[in-house]
């Protein structure tokens, strides 16, 4: 081989390996978030002490389930203190009619791009009708939102899995609901709970899940029945990311085609929590898919 062929060969090697080095890269986690949920006990008594241990552990991102008392105003400097952003917050059903301005007016302020329902009213969970209205009502949330620059999501449970009138809630919302007003933030952990598979929703509804929850179980608990009283004080099972059945590579090699753009850790009953998000940050830091 002379001088010039097997320079080639060596270019052709190094574009290869630098190509194989960016493959690796791009298919992690860039940036890791919290629902803080997950430290909620900590926060009402130390509010910037925990979010800047939370950053010290490596998050980058947050999502807020209650400000806690703080303006939006500060809550957007300690963010900026602790080089943290918050990409988006969860706020009540009841919010979403005559106080809904006010809750926009103060995502704009923190920077949240989405404002995410958790939950509906027990009361509508009973009926497909009440699912539908409730759609309605996200439909119109979607709206308010889309003029502000923000996007308008839903968050599940295991109950949208628990077929009403022979049809799954989540179904009647995801059809029910216009795609460019309204995203789901999939909880990877409670959907396993109630005996789904992402992929499948992946495939059907693909860009329809710009975030998604993380939560591990040890061994999956069975779904809830209707209306029962499930308690996570009762559901043991739960674990930290990467410690448990979920299977993590299996479904984040889907993220484009799900259309995931911010990923984050909850455990809804951490024993130790600090600990429990620093094991599940150092477990995703790892992973590649």
């Amino acid at each position: 081989m002379d001088r010039r062929s097997f320079l080639g060969t060596m270019t052709a090697a190094t574009l290869l390996s630098r190509r194989l080095a960016w493959a690796e890269e791009t298919h992690k986690i860039d940036k890791i978030g919290l629902q803080l949920y997950t430290v909620r006990k900590a926060m009402p008594t130390d509010f910037d002490g925990t979010l800047a241990k939370v950053s010290a552990i490596g998050y980058k991102e947050v999502e807020f389930a209650g400000y806690f008392g703080h303006s939006a105003k500060d809550v957007r400097a300690t963010l900026d203190k602790c080089g943290l952003t918050a990409p988006s917050m969860h706020t009540g059903y009841s919010t979403l009619g005559d106080k809904f301005p006010e809750v926009i007016e103060s995502a704009k302020i923190i920077g949240h791009e989405y404002i995410v329902n958790p939950a509906i009213d027990d009361s509508m969970r009973k009926t497909a009708d009440g699912w539908k209205r409730a759609a309605d009502t996200f439909n119109h949330a979607g709206e308010a939102c889309q003029k502000a620059g923000i996007q308008f999501a839903y968050h599940n449970h295991w109950w949208e899995f628990n077929p009403i009138d022979g049809k799954l809630p989540y179904d009647i919302v995801l059809e029910s609901t216009d795609p460019k007003l309204v995203k789901m933030e999939m909880d990877l952990g409670w959907i396993t709970v109630g005996g789904q598979d992402p992929l499948k929703y992946f495939a059907l509804y693909p860009g329809r899940f710009p975030l998604v929850h993380m939560k591990d179980w040890t061994k999956v608990p069975p779904t809830p029945a209707p209306g029962s009283a499930f308690n996570m004080d009762d559901a043991p099972e739960m674990t930290d990311v990467g410690s448990g059945s979920v299977t993590w590579k299996r479904i984040f090699a889907k993220s484009d085609q799900a259309g995931i753009k911010h990923y984050f850790v909850e455990r809804d009953m951490p024993p130790t929590p600090f600990e429990n998000i620093r094991t599940s940050y150092d477990y995703l830091t790892q992973l590649r898919f």
